[in-house]
């Protein structure tokens, strides 16, 4: 049985084979969007104050 492999999969897997440079602009954006170092104050802090959901917010108090 083969595994499924999109026609954007194919394209960007090839693409990138014949643009190798490419790859560095890649680590670069992806550096400036998701890749941040993180601080475990500040996550701690905001885990903290979050406020406690109902199960269903819409329901009306009766």
């Amino acid at each position: 049985m083969a595994i499924y492999e999109s026609e954007h999969t194919k394209f960007m897997r090839e693409w990138m084979e014949a643009h190798p440079e490419e790859r560095e602009e890649q680590r670069k954006g992806r550096a400036l969007w998701w890749d941040k170092p993180q601080e475990l104050a500040t996550q701690k802090a905001q885990r903290e104050s979050t406020v406690a959901q109902k199960a269903y917010p819409y329901q009306s108090e009766v």
